[in-house]
């Protein structure tokens, strides 16, 4: 059973970090487009939109499959598996905030630059690397 959810786990993973990657790139463009630009505008909205419909459940998934597997595997009393989980709750964090943010540009109320969101884009890429390496060394 273990092997089941390792292997949805890192299905879901794959998915939801390939929008939590590019959903701030169409923040980048979209901070970039004068909402006066109705037509760009709103197809970049649009796909931003849509694609945050897509990710959510695959970070579902994600955390679902990731909670389950210290119970099958009775890690759950090891560290890093605790922050493992910290992670996961804020990338979470990070995931909700990104619907704010495109409720901001549904609303034309932006307040960020496209230079403060190409450096948003880069946040997940770190908790990546930290859970990554948790998960193959478990230092703790």
């Amino acid at each position: 059973m273990y092997l089941w959810f390792k292997l949805l786990h890192l299905f879901f993973i794959v998915g939801w970090f390939a929008g939590l990657f590019y959903l701030p790139r169409i923040f980048v463009n979209l901070a970039q487009t004068d909402p006066a630009d109705k037509g760009e505008y709103r197809r970049l909205l649009g796909m931003a939109r849509r694609l945050w419909k897509f990710m959510t459940p695959l970070g579902i998934g994600a955390l679902v499959c990731g909670l389950a597997i210290p119970f099958l595997t009775g890690w759950w009393r090891q560290g890093w598996v605790h922050t493992k989980i910290t992670i996961g709750v804020i990338l979470l964090a990070y995931h909700f905030y990104c619907y704010r943010l495109l409720l901001d540009f549904q609303e034309e109320r932006n307040r960020h630059s496209h230079t403060w969101f190409r450096v948003f884009n880069e946040i997940p890429v770190l908790f990546l690397m930290a859970a990554l390496y948790l998960a193959v060394f478990k230092p703790f």
